[in-house]
């Protein structure tokens, strides 16, 4: 079976779009923006909010087009970097939020089977944040880019900006630590034992 054609690679598309092509930006967009937003929904549990923080991710990329790290010419390990500084930043100023104002009520349920489905997912999404949560803050990033975004550990350093035995040390923390936690509970929703990945 032939191999598919993907176009040019990332280091190429972005070498164009650092002068200014938007026809290769678009189409590094439409290559990685749906794995941008399933690691950013995996990470607030908010379909809305993942949307908003895609679009900034993107946004920010264009702005720093000039400096975006390849990784085997792909830039989807640069790209989650940003994605998870803006969620931490968004994280932090909605706990800021929430420490100065009161909660609003909120708003009433919207009963369109589509709204109803997306709250059904954010409610499965939370179970599967659970698992993770305790987690040290850094053994946690590297358990969400190994395993939900499905970075290979090399690219999981890209990432983060550490060395590999760096990510593969806070990996073997965590399996050991979630191991501990979950017990014999690893059947249930959300509390799936984290697998080990081959690497790439």
């Amino acid at each position: 079976m032939a191999a598919v054609d993907r176009g040019p690679g990332d280091a190429a598309l972005w070498s164009r779009a650092a002068h200014g092509d938007h026809d290769a930006f678009g189409q590094l967009f439409d290559r990685h923006a749906g794995a941008v937003y399933s690691y950013l929904f995996r990470l607030t549990a908010n379909w809305s909010e993942a949307e908003d923080l895609t679009s900034t991710v993107f946004l920010q990329a264009w702005r720093r087009r000039a400096d975006v790290v390849i990784d085997r010419d792909s830039s989807l390990p640069w790209l989650l970097g940003v994605a998870r500084r803006l969620a931490q930043n968004s994280r932090r100023a909605r706990r800021r939020y929430q420490a100065t104002h009161l909660a609003e009520d909120p708003p009433p349920a919207d009963p369109a089977d589509t709204v109803l489905g997306q709250l059904d997912a954010e409610q499965r999404m939370a179970q599967l944040r659970a698992a993770i949560a305790k987690l040290p803050r850094h053994e946690r990033e590297a358990v969400e880019l190994c395993v939900w975004a499905e970075l290979d550990q090399e690219a999981a350093a890209v990432s983060l900006g550490v060395k590999v035995g760096t990510v593969k040390s806070r990996l073997h923390r965590a399996r050991r630590r979630l191991a501990t936690e979950l017990g014999p509970a690893g059947g249930e929703p959300g509390h799936a034992p984290l697998p080990h990945r081959e690497e790439r």
